[in-house]
Parts: structure tokens; sequence; C-alpha cells
């Protein structure tokens, strides 16, 4: 059975700039998702580049081929929960990527990511390229 798969912004930008191997497990998925978080990500790296409206336009062009997820009160909770967590155990990870786990593990969705740190995330499923 095919992955549902949820793309951290390493991974939306690898498959922005035709990364082989994250297109082939895109391609291969059940669903792909990305993350609002995400997109806001990408959206701050264009307006920081040299090519402002080529990148905007590159980036809508890829949010419009996916289907994009937004926080909403369970992703909140989510959120609350893992964060604690992280730092009870002394790994707290960017407030961003918490945002991302949380959307994750609300949806039961495999995270497509280079980042390891998510790895300590408890529940949640990673998924390396």
């Amino acid at each position: 059975m095919a992955e549902s798969y949820l793309l951290d912004t390493n991974a939306a930008i690898a498959a922005l700039n035709g990364d082989s191997a994250v297109l082939k497990l895109v391609d291969e998925a059940e669903t792909v998702y990305v993350p609002s978080i995400v997109l806001g990500e990408l959206y701050y790296g264009a307006e920081k580049s040299g090519r402002v409206e080529a990148n905007i336009q590159h980036i809508d062009e890829f949010a419009n081929r996916r289907l994009v997820l937004n926080c909403d009160r369970e992703t909140a909770r989510w959120y609350g929960r893992i964060e604690f967590a992280l730092r009870s155990k002394g790994q707290p990870i960017r407030q961003n990527d918490t945002w991302i786990a949380a959307i994750a593990r609300q949806h039961n969705l495999t995270l497509l990511t280079r980042d390891a740190h998510f790895n300590e995330v408890d529940g949640l499923s990673v998924q390396a390229w």
C-alpha cells in the first residue's frame, strides 16, 4: 500500500528543484500534502531571493498541485502535546517544525524530511529520501 506523505520544507524544496529521489516518492505516494507552514517558509525564501516573482510563481504552481493542510483547534492540541513532550525531554525543535509535526500527527501522515530532529517527536512517522 502506498504511503501518504506530508512534505517538510526541505522535501518541498527538493521537489521544487526536481530532486529525482523525492519526486519518485511523491509520484508513488497515495496522497501528498503540504502544510501551510511550509508554504509560508517557501514564500519567505522567495521574498529574500534574487528572483522573487519567478520563485513565487513556481511555488504557486507547486501549491496548486498539492493538498494544503492548515492548522485548526485539533492541530493546536497536538502542538501543545508535542511541544511539552519535547521540552520535557530537553529536545525542543523550531516552533515551525513543531507545527508541521502536529499536522502530521493529527492526520496520521508520514513526514517526508531530512531533518533528524523530527525523530524526537514521539509517534511521528518519518521518511527520508
